[in-house]
């Protein structure tokens, strides 16, 4: 496997061709980068989930496009393998950013199985807790841990641990896969957890489809969390013990307060 730079991304050889992880953002199309556009841009065939390949269908035009259902990652990156192996230049499209719970882990575990010479390319993209945490305001200035209440790959008693370490070190967390309908437990216990490290008065976002047509951000508390709707779609964003809220926004200082006048005027 060749490692893929500015000089040889957009370029094949004959060892085989290119598979491009993109990450094409939070969801609409004015937060993809420049760089995940002209990855598209280059691609002989564009592979995703239909529902984010649906969000871009302006960057879809004139390729050769294939979509699957969710829990058929394996079987898209293989399909990306074959092509690429043949000589094509593969998009595989993320949402958010495949670095993160996404598509350029399994990408490159699969190139090892392979022993596969294809170019790998990983294009960045703005993740779900960047993009939640821009909606309310700045929650994410001091440390932060990102857990994700999934156990269809990871043991829930891994995750609950996950949790309580995180919680006990005073992290801000933020909760991916928040809550399905066939785990609409999860949130409840993790929320046990954390409460029994922090106050129930702590602040705590939570952004829904961010950035798309049907986005819902709320701020509430941790006491308070669970009247709120939860989806797959949220992000979970829970403050830690110096977090507080101001007109609107969630804000976790960085410790400027303590170091510097930060304003003359009282």
């Amino acid at each position: 496997m060749e490692r893929c730079n500015s000089s040889n991304c957009h370029k094949t050889d004959s060892s085989g061709g290119i598979i491009s992880v993109v990450g094409t953002g939070i969801g609409s199309s004015e937060n993809i980068t420049p760089r995940a556009v002209n990855a598209l841009a280059a691609a002989d065939v564009i592979i995703g989930y239909s529902t984010y390949l649906e969000l871009i269908p302006e960057l879809l035009e004139g390729k050769d496009v294939i979509t699957s259902a969710m829990m058929q990652e394996v079987e898209r990156c293989n399909k990306a393998f074959d092509l690429a192996e043949s000589g094509k230049h593969v998009a595989m499209v993320s949402g958010g950013d495949p670095g993160i719970y996404a598509m350029a882990g399994l990408i490159l575990e699969i190139a090892v199985k392979r022993k596969s010479k294809v170019k790998i390319d990983v294009v960045p993209g703005i993740a779900a807790v960047n993009g939640s945490a821009a909606r309310l305001g700045a929650p994410l200035m001091h440390d932060f841990a990102a857990i994700s209440l999934s156990d269809l790959l990871t043991p829930w008693e891994v995750i609950t641990k996950r949790l309580a370490a995180a919680a006990s070190a005073d992290f801000v967390i933020a909760l991916y896969n928040p809550k399905s309908k066939k785990r609409a437990g999860h949130i409840v216990e993790a929320r046990k957890i954390i409460l029994s490290h922090r106050n129930k008065d702590t602040p705590v976002g939570i952004v829904t489809a961010a950035s798309r047509e049907n986005e819902v951000v709320r701020l509430t508390t941790l006491g308070k969390m669970l009247e709120e709707e939860i989806t797959m779609q949220s992000t979970v964003i829970i403050g830690n013990s110096t977090t507080f809220s101001w007109n609107g926004y969630m804000i976790t200082p960085r410790g400027y307060t303590d170091k510097y006048t930060l304003s003359k005027r009282t």
